[in-house]
Order: structure tokens, then sequence, then C-alpha cells
């Protein structure tokens, strides 16, 4: 009997992954334990995640990588600052909630968002995958896109290089259009910011290598109603609506105090 056991343990243990504990042991609904002060969590809890496959616009993939040249750095040194700082290295007016325990598989992240005509979006990111040089990011229903962000780094004869790639649909077809109109410039510069400042804090001033393909130029016209659960839209009627909702609960609770 214990002979038996021990067989079988061996088997499962050689049918595990060595990297299993670096993914997140669930990918279906997101789940958002607590709020930080600041943060939104209107288009995150409940939600779904969305590959690529699942998103409405043409599939591109984006990759920027900066070298950090003269740096007395390793990729698990990178990486480890990346993740501590992570939102430190964002452009002005964007704002990235970790979770308390930092960037690890399984937690969520919230972000606050300022698109173009200073338009906010409430959003959030689950990490999909972590390790010691590497980590992944992956979008809810309602996010600008569907799909991945994989932000490396790794030696390239000597030199120790950092790389963010986003693998992409956008999301809906309003989206698709504001990708259009500039919204794929304004992601790259995102992304060339995020890896000028990531080099900075090694000391380093570092030209950003900027490469899009696109990966299927085809439109999923199937999944055109994704439109339901898109972000910007939900957060400006939420904004839009705060004040006279705030107006109802005062009176209500004026209303409540008389009886």
């Amino acid at each position: 009997m214990s002979s038996t056991r021990n067989d079988t343990q061996h088997d499962n243990a050689a049918r595990t992954p060595s990297d299993a504990g670096n993914w997140a042991s669930s990918t279906g609904r997101l789940n958002v334990a607590s709020t930080p002060t600041g943060a939104l969590n209107i288009n995150v809890n409940g939600r779904l995640l969305m590959s690529p496959i699942q998103g409405f616009g043409k599939m591109w993939q984006k990759t920027y990588r900066a070298r950090l040249s003269g740096a007395q750095t390793t990729p698990v040194r990178v990486i480890q600052e990346w993740k501590a700082n992570f939102p430190r290295f964002w452009p002005a007016g964007n704002r990235f909630y970790g979770p308390i325990t930092g960037i690890a598989p399984g937690e969520v992240g919230l972000i606050s968002m300022t698109l173009p005509g200073k338009t906010k979006l409430s959003t959030g990111v689950l990490v999909l995958y972590a390790d010691d040089e590497s980590f992944t990011l992956m979008t809810p229903q309602g996010h600008i896109f569907a799909g991945w962000i994989t932000f490396r780094a790794f030696d390239d004869a000597g030199v120790t290089v950092a790389e963010a790639q986003v693998l992409m649909r956008a999301n809906d077809p309003i989206y698709e259009l504001a990708l259009f109109l500039g919204g794929n410039a304004q992601e790259d510069r995102f992304w060339q910011h995020t890896l000028t400042q990531l080099a900075a804090h090694f000391g380093i001033k570092a030209i950003v290598e900027t490469r899009s393909v696109c990966i299927d130029s085809g439109r999923q016209w199937r999944r055109a109603g994704n439109i339901w659960h898109n972000a910007s839209i939900r957060t400006t009627i939420y904004m839009t609506t705060l004040p006279p909702r705030a107006v109802f609960r005062s009176m209500r609770n004026v209303a409540t105090k008389r009886r």
C-alpha cells in the first residue's frame, strides 16, 4: 500500500510542470479582495479575462526594448526593481494600484488611466505569470484591449536588456476606432516612457526600440458585443452620475433621521 501511494505521488509530481507555482491558479472571473484608497473597482470585480482570441480588432504584437548598456545589473535585479516600482515608471496621469502582496501570480491590480481628451478609464489586470526574470499581466472585459503584456529582462552579449511585449486586439469597435485615430501611437509612447524611466532608474539614458507587427488584419465582428463592458463608457457614466447620486444619498439620510 505504501509503495503504491509513493508511486502515485511520484507520478503526480512528474506530471506537474516545474513552473506551476509561477502561474495564476485561476483564470476565470476576477476577484478583488480589497480596494486601495483612491482606486475604483467598478470594471474589474467579477469580470472575465480576455485573451486576444476573444477581442474584436486587428491583432498586434508590439515589442518595446531598452538596452541597459553600462548598467551594473542583472536580469533578475531588473525584474525585482520593475516589480517593486511598477507604477513609478508610468506616465503622469496614470495610476496602478498593486496588490499588498506585490506582483505575484493570481493577484489583481487596479488601474486608473487618462485617455485623450482627459477621459478617465478605470480598469485592472491579473498577474497571470511571474518568476525571477519576467511577469505577465492579462486584461479583463472592458479593458482597451484583450490580451497579455509580458515584461522580461535577459542578457544579450553581456548587456542586460529590458523588454515589454504586448499581444493584443482592441476589445470592441469603439476601442478599435480609438486605436486607429491615435491610440496605437499613445500606447507606444506609454511603454516607451515606461522603459525610459526604468533605464533611468539604473542610471542609463536608453533609446527604446519599438517594433509593431500586425498578426491578423481581420476584425472579429462576432465580438462586437464586447462593447457592453466598455470600461471607458462605464467609467464616464459612473463619474458623471456621481454628484446626483451623492445628493440623493444625502437627502435619503436626512429623511431617515427625521423618522
